[in-house]
């Protein structure tokens, strides 16, 4: 699957756990489309591994941060409710060219790692 506004970095952890992190900053006309690229990120994470329980030190196989901000409005944290398959919570109205800036960390053990690299990754 194709991804057109997130560029993921990868760093590893001396116990093999694999972080991927995405900074995307789009005028806020754009944001449905970023939105959406990380609803589908998160709805396979969340059907392929399932709802993450517990953070990787205590045993879950994955996890995820979600950080959006703007001039507009203070930094908040957004979740993915994997029922209606859409983040929260609803952003404000803004102005269309408005830069709104998110940042994506999703953080899981190898076996996670090699399947997200496969499914949104080139080559």
């Amino acid at each position: 699957m194709a991804l057109h506004f997130l560029d993921f970095d990868y760093s590893e952890d001396e116990d093999g756990i694999a972080t991927w992190d995405a900074l995307a900053s789009v005028p806020a006309r754009r944001l449905p489309e970023l939105l959406a690229e990380l609803e589908r990120i998160l709805a396979w994470a969340h059907a392929e591994f399932g709802t993450p329980e517990a953070p990787l030190e205590h045993g879950g196989p994955w996890q995820y941060d979600l950080q959006c901000e703007s001039a507009g409005f203070a930094s908040r944290e957004l979740h993915f409710d994997p029922d209606a398959g859409r983040l929260q919570p609803v952003l404000p109205p803004m102005a269309p060219e408005e830069r709104i800036t998110i940042s994506f960390s999703l953080a899981a053990e190898r076996s996670v790692s090699e399947a997200f690299s496969e499914q949104f990754l080139p080559g």
